[in-house]
């Protein structure tokens, strides 16, 4: 199922609840998309979609990774929303930051619709989002199927069924659920979404290892599996090139909300898992 007969979109959000923190300096050379787009959120979807390496040779699976990157197509400006906090529910606005320029127009947020062009996910839209200052800290991929056919279901007054999608949890909370619709019970036919949920926590009772602890371990054990290789982080800049030397205007959100609206819609009608209601 993992391929675009059976998935409609996948959609990867990284939102953070706090803001630049101090580094008001740094963000201002850097914004959203060369901070965490570039190269954190293609890693990870480089991971989601590529190819069964043909071994758990770490360079059999950096080759997959670099394979699905080349076959994603290059930005294109309008295929990019720009953000940037100004002052809400959640504080100041982000040109109120130390070191940060009162006419600014780096973005906090970023939203991008992309195309793998092969086999497997031609006609499948990829949509990455990061900004800061939203409402929640969370990191999450969710993959939404494809609608199945109503036409069984016509007679009982369901003229559509909403898409079941499974949803990656990587942070803060580590775990897969999949939401999917079931049958009340009771007579008649009547749907309701529900969720089967699995906890990395729950179920180990224990917590992963941070970031650097896991980077720190396997450069000590000279596992580099999960490290970038030159060809891969090449074209990553390759991918966000063109957006970033035509980066277009800069939509202003208030600080504690999920961003502009114009990332609404890049995504229609299609909608963002975190921050809507399916």
């Amino acid at each position: 199922m993992w391929n675009r007969d059976a998935i409609d979109h996948v959609q990867f959000t990284v939102a953070e609840s706090i803001g630049v923190e101090g580094r008001g300096g740094y963000y201002e050379e850097a914004g959203a998309l060369r901070d965490l787009v570039q190269n954190h959120m293609l890693q990870v979807l480089g991971f989601l979609t590529m190819e069964a390496p043909g071994s758990l040779d770490p360079e059999a699976i950096r080759d997959e990774k670099v394979k699905v990157l080349r076959a994603i197509h290059p930005l294109k400006p309008s295929d990019v929303v720009r953000g940037q906090y100004s002052a809400g529910p959640a504080g100041p606005g982000y040109r109120e930051e130390s070191n940060v320029s009162p006419d600014s127009t780096t973005e906090t947020f970023a939203a991008v619709k992309l195309h793998i062009d092969n086999w497997r996910w031609s006609g499948v839209p990829i949509y990455l989002r990061h900004g800061k200052r939203m409402p929640e800290r969370s990191s999450e991929v969710s993959v939404v199927f494809r609608q199945a056919p109503s036409y069984l279901f016509a007679e009982e007054g369901i003229e559509t069924l909403p898409p079941d999608h499974l949803t990656i949890r990587i942070q803060p909370d580590e775990g897969i659920a999949l939401s999917f619709q079931a049958k009340q019970p009771g007579p008649g036919i009547s749907l309701q979404e529900v969720e089967m949920d699995f906890g990395y926590g729950q179920s180990f009772k224990t917590k992963p290892a941070e970031a650097y602890e896991r980077l720190i371990h396997d450069a000590m054990e000279g596992d580099h599996t999960l490290f970038t290789r030159e060809d891969g982080v090449e074209r990553s800049w390759e991918i966000v090139a063109d957006a970033l030397a035509d980066p277009g205007p800069v939509h202003a959100y208030p600080a504690g909300s999920w961003g502009p609206h114009e990332a609404d819609e890049l995504i229609a009608p299609r909608q963002w898992h975190l921050g809507a209601h399916w």
